[in-house]
């Protein structure tokens, strides 16, 4: 059976080739492939009489790179069903080789590895540094930002052209200032070695960038990475640590509930302003809450963060089979239908009512509102909009008579009966009534301080005005649309 020997080329000259390597390459009876004839060794190759054929017309053929690493594997393969093959690749075959790693994967043909002087050796010598203070080593056309840590030595390899440096560029960006240095190394390791610094941004305008290119960023310092997640949990666990705030250190669970409350309540007033700064500000102090709930957690060796996070995606992995999984939906209801079942499931049998799952703590009519939701899913519903406006005439009848009869407990148990009926109403035309009425408070705001507004503009106040006066102005205010 035929085989195919992969051989590393290194990232040098022909005086940086293994002896080993240089003896089988000069003494190959058939011709050897060459992914490209990019490469300091080939000219000296041919000088010594090696027949060399290159793929690099393929690359000029496709214009993706996961095409032309199929493309010249599959011709590798078919040459292997007839001799023994030699193909070369730069640097190291296990380093930042495609090609390699798609060959090893088949099992028709046997793959042999035969070493070759990787290029890091002399990268780490270029650039002075130690790997064992931490590495990062993406290929700079197959990179997610994800994937990024901006704690370690950072160092892009296959930068081939201005465009992948530009990718490399913008992605970075949305992290690091423009002026952040970089250094470009062209070549590392030979005679033509060429290593620049230069702020980020100018990147992809260096006139000298090919198959030889690595770019290298150095670790950020913290104060450039506030904007990570890594950075806040480290804030959070520095407050609650022992050298850390006094009030951070000594919250609760139950004294954070508070805040936890309040800081909603102004994320949702933001929403309602369509504040952007507001919004991005209450959900850092939303979020502020997630993580010091979290620490308390770590702190006591119940749960941390990790865990929070977890719970979170495993859940919506698990809701959202139709977009995880092979579940086919055709509406919005149906991804409804198929949550509640799902969450049914996930609660087992911890849950004895229909009606549990709806938070204690919720303001009243938002409560209602949760309640009548949950019962109507079993169909104990009103079908008919018209029974929901008799039960609520129903409802404000029983009011009056208890008005009449000056019992005030009674008043409040149906005039609670009123806003229950409004509260389902509300449902049935799709309208949450904490919304409504919140929208409806903040008119009354806006309506109530024009009037106080005008009446200052003439030396007056509400103290002072008659409410015919002050209605006047009321309705001047709803009519500027206040």
């Amino acid at each position: 059976m035929y085989k195919v020997e992969v051989v590393g080329l290194g990232a040098g000259d022909m005086d940086q080739l293994p002896l080993g390597i240089y003896k089988k390459l000069i003494s190959a009876s058939n011709p050897i492939f060459m992914r490209t004839m990019d490469h300091p060794v080939v000219h000296g190759l041919q000088q010594e009489g090696v027949r060399l054929e290159s793929f690099d017309t393929i690359y000029e053929s496709e214009d993706q790179f996961t095409s032309v690493y199929e493309r010249i594997v599959d011709i590798i393969l078919h040459k292997a069903n007839e001799q023994n093959v030699i193909y070369a690749v730069p640097g190291h075959p296990m380093l930042a080789e495609k090609t390699v790693q798609l060959l090893l994967e088949q099992q028709k043909v046997p793959v042999n590895i035969i070493g070759g002087k990787s290029y890091l050796d002399d990268l780490y010598t270029a650039l002075k540094i130690d790997p064992i203070d931490g590495l990062q080593f993406l290929d700079a056309t197959s990179f997610d930002r994800s994937q990024i840590n901006y704690q370690n030595h950072l160092i892009f390899c296959q930068v081939y052209d201005q465009f992948t440096a530009s990718e490399v560029k913008l992605t970075l960006l949305e992290d690091l200032p423009a002026d952040y240095p970089i250094t470009i190394v062209e070549a590392a390791g030979s005679k033509t070695q060429e290593v620049i610094t230069l702020p980020l941004e100018e990147l992809d305008r260096i006139v000298e960038i090919s198959n030889l290119t690595s770019v290298y960023i150095p670790p950020v310092p913290d104060h450039l990475l506030h904007h990570s997640f890594q950075q806040l949990r480290h804030v959070i666990r520095l407050l609650r640590g022992p050298d850390g705030c006094p009030w951070d250190r000594k919250q609760t669970h139950e004294s954070l509930r508070e805040y936890a409350i309040e800081e909603v309540y102004e994320l949702i007033d933001a929403i309602d302003h369509q504040d952007d700064e507001g919004i991005v500000e209450e959900l850092g102090d939303v979020l502020l809450q997630v993580m010091l709930h979290s620490q308390i957690g770590e702190d006591g060796g119940y749960f941390n963060i990790d865990d929070v996070v977890r719970s979170i995606t495993d859940k919506m992995i698990h809701r959202h089979p139709h977009v995880f999984r092979d579940t086919n939906v055709q509406s919005v209801e149906e991804v409804i239908s198929n949550w509640e079942q799902l969450k049914k499931q996930e609660k087992g049998d911890k849950r004895t009512s229909i009606l549990d799952g709806v938070a204690k703590h919720l303001p009243s009519l938002a409560r209602s509102y949760q309640l009548q939701k949950k019962a109507a899913k079993v169909g104990f519903n009103w079908d008919d909009e018209n029974d929901i406006w008799e039960k609520l005439n129903e409802e404000v009848q029983e009011f009056n008579e208890m008005v009449e009869a000056a019992n005030k407990l009674e008043m409040e148990k149906e005039f609670g009966d009123v806003l229950f009926v409004l509260a389902n109403l509300s449902r049935y035309y799709k309208i949450n009534p904490e919304v409504a009425l919140n929208r409806t408070n903040e008119k009354f705001i806006s309506r109530f301080s024009f009037i106080e507004q005008q009446l200052a503009i003439q030396n007056s106040s509400v103290q002072d005005a008659t409410l015919e006066e002050m209605d006047e102005l009321w309705n001047q205010a709803k009519e500027k649309g206040e």
